[in-house]
């Protein structure tokens, strides 16, 4: 089973379209796939029409063995199941914090999942904090939505050195520009000339589209209902890349 996980310091670069519409192309190629929803504000549980709610909440969740497979969810899609959010979560660090292993307690609850699912894919509030920490210990890459402008990549450089400072050399990072607008001129300068500072950033990135937005309205993933389009193909190109480095390609 591969975890991965979208994420970001920042908020709004595109974290939740992503592990929506990679995890349903993931379950379109027949991979069990499993989106977790790891955010209060329960976005991608709203895209799946799914209550973002869990019995007990969070401290239920961490201390009750296999409660994960209890609460997880159907969706619309086969091979694609939904591990709802809760409001709960925004006290997630300071239940994480009250117990051993701090840094390691969400592996409690993937653990169970390893024999039922061949993808996870999780959907992060944005944050560098002690949950961070334990999505870092839990994942075998973090994907990070980047916007092509200054501020963003600035973002991404403490991210990178962030893994740096705590020995997480072997946890790849593969960023990718979402959001892209070529009618901006410093997103086509970016796009063309990413900063060698900010590490390996993938081929592939997601435009800005009204298709995208769409999500919302339509709630479901993007290439359910507009498969045809220019951001589904760049969703698609996008995964692809992604399974090439999870292979070492």
């Amino acid at each position: 089973m591969k975890v991965l996980a979208a994420y970001n310091i920042k908020g709004g670069v595109g974290k939740t379209s992503a592990a929506v519409n990679l995890g349903y192309l993931a379950a379109c190629e027949g991979a069990r796939t499993l989106v977790w929803d790891l955010d209060p504000q329960g976005a991608a549980s709203f895209y799946f029409r799914v209550k973002p709610k869990i019995k007990g909440g969070t401290r239920r969740l961490l201390r009750k063995k296999n409660r994960a497979l209890d609460v997880i969810k159907g969706t619309d899609y086969r091979n694609l199941d939904l591990l709802p959010a809760d409001f709960s979560y925004r006290n997630l660090e300071l239940v994480l914090d009250d117990g051993k292993k701090r840094r390691r307690r969400l592996r409690k609850i993937v653990k169970p999942l390893r024999n039922e699912y061949d993808y996870v894919f999780i959907d992060c509030a944005p944050s560098i904090s002690l949950v961070s920490e334990n999505v870092f210990a839990v994942s075998d890459a973090l994907l990070v939505p980047t916007i092509p402008t200054t501020l963003s990549l600035r973002t991404l450089k403490t991210l990178l050195d962030f893994r740096a400072r705590h020995d997480l050399s072997d946890l790849p990072i593969l960023a990718f520009f979402s959001m892209v607008d070529r009618r901006k001129a410093l997103h086509r300068l970016i796009l063309d000339n990413p900063p060698k500072t900010s590490g390996s950033i993938l081929a592939s990135s997601i435009p800005y589209a009204s298709e995208v937005e769409k999500m919302g309205m339509y709630r479901a993933p993007l290439p359910a209902y507009a498969g045809r389009s220019r951001a589904a193909a760049a969703f698609e190109s996008l995964w692809s890349e992604i399974k090439d480095a999870l292979d070492g390609g």
